[in-house]
């Protein structure tokens, strides 16, 4: 017993996160019920073994090409190829939590699809003046040419990615709403390939939540959507190509689910249908699960010079003879600013109240917020609202007074383009580092697949800020991710 307390107290020697909420410990340094056995293991194991597993899952990750590209600045005009970090301490969700999100998830994402079903047809919602006029036909995600249109099953977001953060409360936010293009999605069941691999004692010492059924669930999503329910369609995912910083995210989702991975230049358009080049011929592609943005889908109807998307796919796509998944224009209902109206949309059209609370969010384009953040900005982050991954970004509390004085400019003069809310203390979990183990501050990534019905992927991706201190979490920032236990 000595032995196993001086083991746990050289792994957890500067361990502390007093002022945030611990996933592992309790206010008063106790651990909490579902990680005592995880806290046995660990401290029966040490760092120096721990380090071992690391290295090797580390190595494991480089052999199967497990990458992500972190570019160099902004203009992404370079990158640099790296495994993304990978925790090997899982962070741990009760059965309790898990239902509580589970159903705050379903609601917000069939909010969401009706907003942008509403904005597209009748407009309800602005009729009513629920949501501004202005922040949508001004908007810049907004796409006139969906007014109208029919789209399979109503479905605009067969896939979203919803991040949540734990405050220091311990309750559950709603931090973002991705619902263009998320990525992240293999990364969870390759988290989970490796925890049963490499560390099998502690994985088996748990009762954990399958996660299988999730790429069973949106791939059913994605050929729910074949134009006029046609039988085993044609599905295809439409990737930028291998300079792209989720590469691996694409051709592991194509793998795992038994479609086509293609390029632009796979595909090509014969009276308004869309085909893929193959030895045998051409072969009429019904859905395609698209990882390219708006603007870069046809160069015809968006970005002229656009060498990533396929000439003429809009006038198919408008023509019914082919499905997008996620739909043209949903960028609308992720902008940063209509994050905000979510809660007023789940009153609006499932007459509930929210499951899932947003973060406060102020929209800078109203003066009295504005000036109002203008005099709390150290307290504040402020989000550029075209923007996502962790740029454009100010967090008040660790900014200099220069970037405080920079970012104040920029909300003065363009204040459309900012939000603000107040700076969240994210929970913390235990990370591994060289020597002992550090608290480190967590969100989750939820996938959340509509089809017939909405499946929630049990889990979803823990993303770590791996930076002592840090509050950035996302990959494309240097964060890291995590497996998540959903215990039964």
């Amino acid at each position: 017993m000595a032995m196993l307390m001086m083991k746990r107290k050289h792994l957890f020697a500067n361990y502390g996160s007093s002022v945030f909420y611990d996933e592992m410990f309790d206010q008063h340094g106790k651990v909490r019920a579902p990680y005592g056995t995880m806290m046995k293991i660990l401290a029966r194991m040490g760092i120096d073994d721990l380090n071992k597993r690391h290295e090797a899952m580390q190595s494991e990750m480089v052999t199967q090409g497990i990458t992500f590209a972190l570019y160099s600045d902004a203009s992404e005009a370079s990158s640099l190829e790296r495994t993304i970090p990978f925790d090997m301490i899982p962070r741990m969700i009760t059965a309790e939590e898990w239902a509580l999100l589970e159903r705050g998830l379903k609601q917000r994402v069939e909010a969401l699809n009706r907003f942008i079903r509403d904005i597209y047809h009748e407009q309800n919602i602005l009729k009513d003046g629920i949501v501004p006029r202005a922040m949508i036909v001004h908007n810049p995600y907004y796409l006139p040419a969906m007014a109208g249109l029919k789209v399979p099953g109503d479905t605009y977001i067969p896939l979203s990615g919803i991040d949540i953060i734990r405050s220091e409360t311990g309750a559950f936010y709603v931090l973002e709403d991705n619902l263009r293009t998320p990525s992240g999605l293999s990364y969870v069941y390759q988290n989970r390939a490796m925890m049963k691999n490499l560390f099998p004692e502690l994985f088996f010492e748990h009762r954990v939540r399958d996660i299988g059924e999730g790429l069973h669930a949106l791939l059913r999503s994605l050929r729910r959507l074949a134009p006029n329910g046609k039988p085993n369609p044609l599905v295809a995912l439409l990737t930028p190509g291998i300079y792209n910083s989720a590469y691996y995210d694409h051709t592991f989702l194509a793998q795992e689910m038994g479609i086509e991975l293609v390029e632009g230049r796979d595909l090509t358009v014969v009276d308004k249908k869309v085909y893929m080049k193959s030895l045998q011929g051409l072969r009429q592609v019904d859905v395609i699960y698209r990882r390219i943005d708006d603007e870069f889908l046809d160069p015809l109807a968006f970005k002229e010079d656009s060498m990533l998307g396929v000439p003429g796919l809009m006038e198919a796509y408008c023509a019914g003879n082919v499905a997008l998944a996620n739909a043209p224009g949903t960028g609308v209902a992720d902008d940063k600013a209509i994050y905000a109206f979510v809660p007023d949309m789940i009153r609006y059209y499932l007459q509930e109240e929210p499951i899932l609370n947003n973060v406060p969010t102020y929209i800078l384009s109203r003066p009295h917020e504005r000036e109002y953040v203008l005099g709390k900005l150290p307290e504040m982050v402020v989000k550029e609202r075209s923007l996502s991954g962790g740029y454009g970004m100010l967090i008040g509390p660790s900014a200099s007074e220069e970037e405080l004085e920079l970012f104040a400019d920029k909300i003065r003069q363009s204040p459309e383009r900012f939000i603000a809310q107040p700076t969240m203390k994210l929970s913390c979990s235990p990370s591994l580092g060289d020597s002992e183990v550090c608290a480190r501050h967590i969100d989750l990534r939820a996938f959340v697949f509509k089809g017939e019905d909405i499946h929630v992927v049990t889990g979803g991706l823990t993303r770590v800020a791996l930076q002592e201190g840090s509050l950035v979490v996302n990959s494309s920032q240097g964060g890291g991710t995590k497996d998540t236990w959903v215990l039964i």
